[in-house]
Protein backbone atom coordinates (compact mmCIF):
# COMPACT_ATOMS: atom_id res chain seq x y z
CA UNK A 1 0.00 0.00 0.00
CA UNK A 2 0.94 3.72 -1.12
CA UNK A 3 -0.19 6.62 1.00
CA UNK A 4 -0.16 10.14 -0.56
CA UNK A 5 0.01 13.46 1.20
CA UNK A 6 -3.59 14.01 0.41
CA UNK A 7 -4.13 10.72 2.50
CA UNK A 8 -2.68 11.69 4.97
CA UNK A 9 -4.06 15.23 5.22
CA UNK A 10 -7.54 13.12 5.02
CA UNK A 11 -6.26 11.76 7.99
CA UNK A 12 -5.19 14.36 10.08
CA UNK A 13 -7.93 16.31 9.65
CA UNK A 14 -10.46 13.00 10.05
CA UNK A 15 -8.35 12.43 13.34
CA UNK A 16 -8.90 16.43 14.31
CA UNK A 17 -5.53 16.42 14.82
CA UNK A 18 -3.54 19.97 14.46
CA UNK A 19 -0.94 20.42 11.84
CA UNK A 20 1.03 22.72 9.52
CA UNK A 21 1.70 21.99 6.02
CA UNK A 22 4.62 23.98 4.15
CA UNK A 23 5.04 22.99 0.71
CA UNK A 24 8.57 22.65 -1.05
CA UNK A 25 10.36 21.40 -3.84
CA UNK A 26 11.61 17.95 -3.57
CA UNK A 27 14.10 17.15 -0.93
CA UNK A 28 16.30 14.04 -0.58
CA UNK A 29 18.80 15.17 2.31
CA UNK A 30 18.29 16.76 5.66
CA UNK A 31 20.74 19.31 3.64
CA UNK A 32 18.11 20.20 1.42
CA UNK A 33 15.32 20.37 3.76
CA UNK A 34 17.39 22.94 5.77
CA UNK A 35 18.12 25.07 2.59
CA UNK A 36 14.18 25.43 2.33
CA UNK A 37 14.23 28.05 4.77
CA UNK A 38 11.37 25.75 6.88
CA UNK A 39 9.76 27.59 9.61
CA UNK A 40 10.82 25.38 13.63
CA UNK A 41 14.21 23.92 11.62
CA UNK A 42 14.79 23.08 15.27
CA UNK A 43 12.07 20.34 14.89
CA UNK A 44 12.80 18.97 11.47
CA UNK A 45 13.30 14.86 11.97
CA UNK A 46 15.94 12.44 10.30
CA UNK A 47 14.65 9.56 9.68
CA UNK A 48 16.81 6.07 9.08
CA UNK A 49 15.50 2.84 7.61
CA UNK A 50 17.10 0.14 8.62
CA UNK A 51 17.26 -3.55 9.03
CA UNK A 52 19.62 -6.80 10.22
CA UNK A 53 21.72 -8.83 8.21
CA UNK A 54 19.38 -11.72 8.14
CA UNK A 55 16.53 -9.24 6.20
CA UNK A 56 14.20 -10.39 9.44
CA UNK A 57 13.95 -7.32 11.20
CA UNK A 58 13.17 -3.56 10.10
CA UNK A 59 13.36 -0.94 12.30
CA UNK A 60 12.79 3.00 11.27
CA UNK A 61 15.13 5.60 13.60
CA UNK A 62 13.63 8.94 14.02
CA UNK A 63 15.79 11.56 15.34
CA UNK A 64 16.67 15.11 15.38
CA UNK A 65 18.24 16.08 12.24
CA UNK A 66 21.08 17.24 14.10
CA UNK A 67 22.22 13.89 15.54
CA UNK A 68 24.09 11.15 14.41
CA UNK A 69 22.60 7.54 14.95
CA UNK A 70 25.81 5.05 15.47
CA UNK A 71 24.14 1.98 14.60
CA UNK A 72 26.57 -0.09 15.88
CA UNK A 73 26.32 1.11 19.56
CA UNK A 74 21.92 1.24 18.53
CA UNK A 75 22.28 -2.58 18.06
CA UNK A 76 24.21 -3.03 21.21
CA UNK A 77 21.63 -1.22 22.99
CA UNK A 78 18.73 -3.10 21.61
CA UNK A 79 20.20 -6.46 20.74
CA UNK A 80 19.93 -6.48 17.77
CA UNK A 81 21.85 -8.24 14.71
CA UNK A 82 24.24 -6.20 12.91
CA UNK A 83 22.06 -3.73 11.09
CA UNK A 84 22.75 -2.09 7.85
CA UNK A 85 20.50 0.44 5.59
CA UNK A 86 18.03 -0.87 4.00
CA UNK A 87 17.32 -1.18 0.28
CA UNK A 88 14.92 1.33 -1.89
CA UNK A 89 13.17 -1.71 -3.13
CA UNK A 90 12.55 -2.44 0.76
CA UNK A 91 11.24 0.96 1.62
CA UNK A 92 9.01 0.69 -1.13
CA UNK A 93 7.53 -2.50 -0.18
CA UNK A 94 7.45 -1.95 3.56
CA UNK A 95 6.32 1.44 3.79
CA UNK A 96 5.52 2.24 0.09
CA UNK A 97 7.77 4.95 0.44
CA UNK A 98 10.50 6.48 -2.13
CA UNK A 99 14.15 7.05 -0.74
CA UNK A 100 13.98 11.16 0.66
CA UNK A 101 10.05 10.72 1.44
CA UNK A 102 10.90 8.03 4.56
CA UNK A 103 8.77 9.40 7.53
CA UNK A 104 6.90 7.87 10.48
CA UNK A 105 4.06 8.51 8.64
CA UNK A 106 4.90 5.27 6.42
CA UNK A 107 4.41 2.82 9.03
CA UNK A 108 0.36 3.58 8.61
CA UNK A 109 1.73 1.78 4.99
CA UNK A 110 3.07 -1.17 6.58
CA UNK A 111 0.38 -4.27 6.51
CA UNK A 112 2.56 -6.71 8.57
CA UNK A 113 3.18 -4.18 10.72
CA UNK A 114 6.67 -5.48 11.18
CA UNK A 115 9.04 -2.28 11.36
CA UNK A 116 9.73 -1.31 15.05
CA UNK A 117 9.88 2.25 15.23
CA UNK A 118 12.69 4.22 17.71
CA UNK A 119 11.51 7.93 18.63
CA UNK A 120 14.32 10.26 19.78
CA UNK A 121 13.16 11.31 23.21
CA UNK A 122 14.35 14.63 22.68
CA UNK A 123 10.79 14.31 20.47
CA UNK A 124 8.50 13.52 23.33
CA UNK A 125 6.02 15.69 23.74
CA UNK A 126 7.12 18.29 20.98
CA UNK A 127 6.71 19.02 17.63
CA UNK A 128 7.89 17.34 14.91
CA UNK A 129 8.72 17.93 11.00
CA UNK A 130 7.74 15.09 8.98
CA UNK A 131 7.38 14.59 5.25
CA UNK A 132 3.31 13.58 4.55
CA UNK A 133 4.88 10.27 2.71
CA UNK A 134 6.46 12.57 0.14
CA UNK A 135 9.06 14.40 0.10
CA UNK A 136 7.82 17.82 -1.39
CA UNK A 137 5.87 18.93 1.88
CA UNK A 138 6.76 18.83 5.56
CA UNK A 139 4.35 18.48 7.98
CA UNK A 140 4.94 19.47 11.15
CA UNK A 141 2.43 17.96 14.15
CA UNK A 142 3.13 17.17 17.66
CA UNK A 143 5.02 13.28 18.52
CA UNK A 144 2.64 12.83 20.86
CA UNK A 145 -0.46 12.84 17.91
CA UNK A 146 1.88 10.24 15.72
CA UNK A 147 2.52 7.82 18.50
CA UNK A 148 -1.10 7.55 18.54
CA UNK A 149 -1.69 6.80 14.99
CA UNK A 150 1.50 4.39 14.84
CA UNK A 151 0.38 2.71 17.70
CA UNK A 152 -3.32 2.53 16.78
CA UNK A 153 -2.35 1.32 13.33
CA UNK A 154 -0.42 -1.61 15.61
CA UNK A 155 3.33 -1.34 15.21
CA UNK A 156 5.81 -1.50 18.04
CA UNK A 157 6.87 2.01 19.10
CA UNK A 158 9.79 3.07 21.80
CA UNK A 159 11.11 6.11 22.75
CA UNK A 160 14.95 6.37 22.96
CA UNK A 161 17.80 8.61 24.29
CA UNK A 162 20.20 8.75 21.03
Amino acid sequence: MTLTKEDIVKLLDSSKIKYEIVEHKPVYTIDEMLECGLPHPEQIAKNLFVRDDKKRKYYLITCLEDKKVNLKEFRKEHDTRPLTFASEEDLMEKMGLIRGAVTPLGILANEEKDVVVYFDKDFENKLMGIHPCDNTATVYINTRDVVKLIKKHGNELHFVKM
